[in-house]
């Protein structure tokens, strides 16, 4: 069970859990969330919920990071590209994220160099990833959304 302070991620948002309450009409405990990119909003939940997991770990951050260059675009029809973009969006995995944002931005960036215009569905699926996969990784750094944008594209540039 988690603890007062602990931060979480329900389902794709990161949360702190705010407090725990009993809910005596159905003997229940039930955690009280607020995300992070909107603390207006308090989400409760049953603690034997299973949409719930703990943040990675730095070193899990790193590993990602050193994998960005090795994992592949997304490789299907476009016809079929937004139903893989919700499949990999709600896998949970942050490789899957960044899948997305790989292959997002390197279909917009082909467009601009053919002089088109950037796809609104792309883009929106790039913003999504982008800020599920910041999000968490931002948390467990102690750094901005901003400053862990930038030390990933750091690192990652120094490996190519």
């Amino acid at each position: 069970m988690f603890q007062v302070g602990d931060y979480i991620v329900y389902k794709r948002n990161v949360c702190q859990i705010k407090e725990i309450k009993k809910n005596y009409m159905n003997n229940l405990d039930y955690y009280i969330l607020i995300p992070n990119l909107d603390n207006s909003l308090q989400i409760q939940i049953p603690v034997t919920t299973n949409v719930i997991r703990e943040l990675i770990s730095k070193e899990e951050i790193e590993k990602i990071i050193e994998d960005i260059p090795n994992i592949e675009r997304i490789n299907t029809e476009d016809k079929n590209l937004e139903q893989e973009y919700k499949k990999l969006l709600n896998s949970g995995s942050q490789r899957d994220l960044v899948k997305i944002i790989k292959t997002t931005y390197l279909r917009n960036q082909e467009r601009l160099e053919n002089k088109k215009k950037i796809g609104d569905k792309d883009s929106r699926y790039f913003e999504e990833a982008e800020k599920d996969l910041y999000d968490e990784f931002a948390t467990v750094l102690g750094l901005s959304i901003e400053e862990t944008k930038d030390y990933v594209i750091n690192k990652v540039e120094n490996m190519i």
